[in-house]
């Protein structure tokens, strides 16, 4: 981190994000030659970094509040009073590091796909949405699915939702989460299609979803009544198994339910604190791991859906 807001102060903190990491990736480009800042004592000092590496750093750094877009110009970066503060007397700060050197290689730019009818995923965007995430679940003290699921996140790279309204239309993300956490992805996708002159596939459509938005709110209000996830179920002709979908959709989504009469009656104490103690310690967005770890002998999968569910709604919404 020092060495990227470094670089930002090297060239008088009027540099666009882009010009930031060729300088530190030593990348001779026409703007570097202009303003002369191969003469920089950091020019090429971050080259052992991929250039992924700095493009998420960059993100972190305005989350973190050490740098800043300058109001004249979003393309603009800037340090801020913290950054400062941060250069006099530098302090740790985690970053997010890929899971293996497959990962590196599966997000350099050259793997930058194209959007195509039928969804692939863009994985520099990827990248640099999950770093994102993780920053935000770390400062959140949360696991990052409770934020953003990964499914979410496939979504974003495949659609570039570029304002708030789009965003609730990524999946798994209702008004409620989108309200809550996504303004900071808003304002990385808009600037990443932006600065790689992203041709979006379409302009995102509300999706034809009635039926759908019934049964949600028809399962909502009966929670809401107290009445028992069973009788809910039966009423709809829905297996148990396909009703804690149904909810699990609706918490992920960004709303709000209370299942505590249910799970009251249904798991003792004991069970429901290892089970959230679990929750809350892992980052994996499994249900089968979590029935394997927690012990498949001792717990059932109902019993962590229904505690999950409660988590995520507490915690996330």
């Amino acid at each position: 981190m020092y060495m990227l807001l470094e670089a930002v102060k090297d060239t008088k903190q009027q540099f666009k994000e882009k010009y930031i990491v060729d300088l530190l990736l030593g990348d001779l480009t026409s703007d570097i030659k202009q303003f002369n800042y191969k003469e920089s004592e950091r020019f090429g000092e971050g080259k052992d970094k991929p250039e992924q590496f700095w493009y998420s750093l960059v993100q972190q750094a305005l989350f973190e509040e050490l740098l800043e877009n300058d109001a004249g110009d979003t393309d603009i970066l800037k340090i801020t009073s913290g950054g400062k503060r941060f250069l006099r007397r530098p302090y740790s700060i985690q970053i997010a590091d890929d899971k293996s050197k497959q990962d590196d290689e599966d997000t350099e730019l050259g793997d930058i796909v194209a959007p195509q009818k039928g969804g692939a995923v863009d994985k520099v965007l990827y990248s640099m949405l999950k770093d994102l995430l993780k920053t935000i679940a770390k400062h959140e003290k949360l696991p990052p699915y409770v934020v953003f699921q990964e499914t979410s996140l496939e979504d974003m790279c495949i659609q570039y939702p570029t304002t708030m309204e789009e965003m609730t239309q990524i999946a798994g993300v209702g008004a409620g989460k989108a309200q809550k956490y996504g303004q900071p992805f808003v304002d990385l996708i808009s600037k990443y299609v932006e600065d790689n002159e992203i041709e979006r596939p379409q302009d995102i459509i509300i999706k034809p979803v009635a039926n759908k938005s019934g049964l949600k709110v028809y399962i909502i209000q009966n929670i809401d009544r107290k009445i028992e996830l069973e009788d809910i179920a039966i009423s709809k002709n829905l297996t148990m198994e396909e009703l804690l979908t149904e909810m699990e959709s609706i918490v992920a989504s960004g709303t709000k339910i209370n299942i505590d009469y249910y799970i009251d009656e249904t798991i003792d104490a004991y069970r429901r604190e290892e089970i959230l103690n679990y929750l809350h310690k892992t980052e994996e967005d499994s249900l089968e791991i979590a029935h394997k770890e927690l012990g498949e002998e001792d717990y059932t999968m109902e019993e962590i859906r229904l505690m999950r569910i409660k988590f995520l709604s507490d915690r996330g919404n």
